[in-house]
């Protein structure tokens, strides 16, 4: 290719090197502060939020520059934007779904830096937010707990449209969980209600409970919610195999598993000190007729 042809005083060609010029030294700019917070900010959510602000200033910054230069005259400003939109809402759809889904949560803030939150099937912790995508690090999945994956996952910003959004962090600020335990029909499911129970109110925070009364309180100004009881609760039901008793209890989202390990471990070394409980379980019988006869012939034998 021959540059010696190129004219540098086109009109074209100078919009081309002073674009290109705003975009290098813009970037290079934002580069050095980007380096400049890594090495003297030492919190991590600060550091972190800040390079986020770097970025989207950048951003704006060459966006607006841009626009600036090759929109020298503000008449043509309709035409364009009206020729440039009809073609990107064309070719460039999903980008567009995905800037315009990074707006509205930057915007609207249906989570943040750090939540923990279930989106398009994915549960994870959200650590970064960036215009096509956010990224999550995932919990779940295989893991039969809350915990990490160890995975990384993008999910397009569009699916802030059309996918449900579950927030573990925002709002309320905790959770309820259960643990279901079942002991025969012939223990002493009373007391063994009762140890439930204790050991419930034992494990569980007042902080917690607090924390969530308040946050209740100042969700109920927004919304129609409403909670009576805080405090660990236990529930009776009759199944197949035994009576079951069921701890319902308030925990946040990254402690439940620890807090079920704790309350387990407690309940097991308890029912083993209690002669009267035992844990139910499924059997199977072998049932012949013909040698043990009927309920219905024993009652007629009686």
């Amino acid at each position: 290719m021959d540059f010696t042809a190129i004219d540098i005083n086109d009109p074209l060609i100078q919009k081309v090197l002073l674009s290109a010029g705003v975009v290098v030294i813009t970037y290079l700019i934002g580069f050095g502060i980007v380096r400049f917070i890594n090495s003297k900010v030492e919190d991590f959510k600060r550091r972190h939020q800040a390079r986020r602000i770097t970025y989207y200033s950048v951003f704006f910054i060459i966006l607006i520059f841009i626009l600036l230069i090759w929109l020298d005259r503000p008449s043509t400003l309709t035409t364009y934007l009206g020729v440039l939109s009809a073609g990107l809402a064309l070719a460039l759809h999903q980008v567009l779904l995905n800037i315009a889904g990074w707006i509205l949560i930057l915007l609207r803030r249906p989570f943040g830096l750090g939540d923990r939150i279930e989106w398009n099937q994915v549960q994870g912790d959200v650590i970064d937010i960036r215009v096509f995508y956010t990224t999550l690090l995932e919990v779940g999945n295989w893991v039969e707990a809350d915990q990490s994956t160890g995975r990384l996952v993008h999910i397009p910003n569009s699916n802030i449209f059309n996918a449900s959004l579950f927030n573990y962090t925002r709002g309320f600020g905790c959770i309820w969980n259960e643990i279901k335990f079942l002991v025969t029909f012939e223990s002493d499911w009373e007391k063994a209600k009762e140890i439930i129970l204790e050991t419930g109110y034992e494990q569980s925070e007042e902080e917690i409970e607090a924390r969530a009364k308040k946050r209740i309180y100042e969700m109920s100004k927004n919304y129609m919610i409403k909670y009576g009881k805080f405090t660990p609760i236990t529930y009776v039901d009759i199944k197949g195999s035994g009576v079951q008793i069921t701890l319902r209890y308030l925990t946040t989202v990254r402690m439940r598993r620890v807090l079920e390990n704790n309350i387990s471990e407690s309940i097991l070394k308890k029912f083993s000190q209690e002669p009267n409980i035992e844990f139910a379980y499924q059997t199977s019988r072998i049932y012949r007729r013909s040698e043990e006869g009927s309920h219905l012939e024993h009652k007629k034998e009686i």
